[in-house]
């Protein structure tokens, strides 16, 4: 077992710093935007999105950023909640809106380059549309929650402009705009970046004595995790050699893709394989949750509405993938 030390400086450190850059790119592309004026041309693209769902322009911006970075997108989010653009419920939406192009940006990164060539192009495709078919269920969510809840909001769009200087004031020089952006920049990230290491750090030291935590389930006759998930298996008519698969997926979905991969055609039917690959992802949500969400959005957020964007977003991932597997199981 690692010292307490390395744990953090080794696990913990890197995240919080990566995170850390990430959420200042986005805050700061925020900040500039607004200074510069950039925030009104991209709403006018934005606003496809956010007019149905009774949003202010502005949060297209940080919706099409999602398509680039998830992080950057987020951090524009809670810098526009911060200048009161958006109150917690139009936050949510937004953030539930974002989903699906998170997901773009996911498929050139990881669907496209590794999942696909590892799962072979039928299979691969059949589980990218599926998880393509999550996400974009879950935005439509956010768009038809956002017709019917924020109908009628009011949003002072003057919380993030730039201040305006008197007709008697010289034009703000680049350097003057590029200064208030960085220190408006600063002020966010010193708010944020202490609830990150603290997060972060408790994480993974919890994760470092996993070990104990396994003892304990072992202690109360759960030493053998298969036997919980054996009776889902059966119940969606997979075999048995798809336990192991799950079993793999709950803890790097990866691995069980190139689990998974060599039994297509022998063991599992290429439906078969992708329900199994969705359980795991179904049941990898647990660990994905204290491991991934509960520290970055604890993060951004703070403990209360982070906890609330957490719920939001399980409970919605679960439920959609809940229906594709359905989906595939009567195909």
């Amino acid at each position: 077992m690692e010292s307490l030390l390395t744990v953090l400086l080794e696990e913990a450190l890197p995240r919080v710093v990566t995170i850390t850059l990430l959420i200042g790119v986005g805050v700061g592309l925020a900040n500039l935007a607004v200074e510069y004026g950039v925030v009104e041309l991209v709403a006018r693209v934005g606003r496809y999105l956010t007019e149905p769902a009774n949003l202010p322009p502005e949060v297209g911006t940080a919706v099409l950023t999602n398509a680039v970075s998830v992080t950057a997108g987020y951090g524009m989010l809670a810098e526009f909640r911060e200048e009161g653009l958006l109150d917690d419920r139009a936050t949510l939406i937004a953030i539930i809106i974002n989903t699906f192009f998170g997901f773009i940006q996911h498929i050139f990164t990881y669907y496209g380059p590794v999942l696909i060539p590892i799962l072979g192009l039928q299979v691969g495709l059949m589980y990218v549309g599926a998880r393509a078919g999550i996400s974009l269920a879950i935005t439509l969510v956010g768009l038809l929650a956002g017709a019917l809840f924020l109908r009628g909001a009011d949003y002072d769009g003057a919380a993030i402009e730039p201040d305006t200087p008197d007709e008697d004031d010289e034009p703000q020089t680049n350097r003057e705009k590029l200064s208030a952006a960085a220190l408006s920049t600063y002020e966010r990230l010193r708010s944020i970046v202490p609830r990150l290491a603290i997060v972060y750090s408790l994480v993974f030291v919890a994760l470092e004595y996993s070990d104990q935590i396994l003892a304990a389930f072992a202690s109360a006759g759960l030493d053998d995790p298969g036997v919980v998930l054996e009776p889902i298996a059966g119940l969606l008519g997979l075999p048995g050699a798809a336990v192991p698969v799950i079993l793999v997926s709950l803890v790097d979905p990866t691995t069980g893709a190139i689990t998974v991969a060599p039994m297509i055609g022998d063991v599992l039917t290429p439906e078969e394989a992708v329900i199994t690959l969705l359980v795991g992802s179904l049941v990898s949500l647990t660990i994905g949750t204290v491991k991934r969400s509960i520290p970055f959005q604890f993060g951004i957020w703070g403990a209360s509405f982070g906890t609330k964007v957490i719920v939001v977003n399980v409970c919605l991932k679960a439920a959609f993938i809940l229906v594709a597997i359905g989906v595939f199981f009567v195909a």
